[in-house]
């Protein structure tokens, strides 16, 4: 386990962070993405990221659960980036990639610095099947 303290503006370590997604995208080692832990009561509670196939093209999901909706959007993996850096310090604190290899979380403290921790995989297969289960337990 590594803790990583950075006290880089978050926009530049969630930019550091975006990387591992990418990375674990490109490896074939992605899980999945979520955004949690919100400042306050917020009416959005998580944003949900997995890959999805569109017009041939390897592509994210973004699910918004809020407390009485979801929404989906889909967005290139580059365009990804800026739509969740939006929600990063309002009203999310933390986002986690899962990977088959490590589990990485994002964290914001009450200061806005930023730590990351890299734990041991909950995931043990980043395989389409899955993929599908999981988007079915959404």
């Amino acid at each position: 386990m590594a803790i990583k303290t950075n006290q880089m503006p978050f926009k530049e370590s969630f930019s550091e962070f975006y990387t591992k997604v990418k990375s674990s995208l490109d490896d074939g080692t992605f899980a999945k993405l979520t955004l949690a832990k919100t400042i306050g009561n917020s009416e959005l509670m998580n944003i949900y990221v997995r890959p999805i196939m569109d017009d041939a093209l390897l592509k994210l999901e973004l699910k918004f659960k809020f407390q009485q909706e979801e929404i989906i959007e889909i967005h290139t993996i580059e365009n990804a980036f800026p739509r969740l850096l939006e929600f990063i310090n309002n009203p999310f604190l933390s986002a986690i990639l899962f990977t088959t290899e490590f589990d990485l979380t994002y964290k914001l403290n009450k200061k806005r610095a930023v730590s990351l921790v890299e734990q041991f995989p909950t995931f043990g297969n980043a395989n389409e099947v899955l993929l599908e289960y999981l988007a079915t337990k959404k």
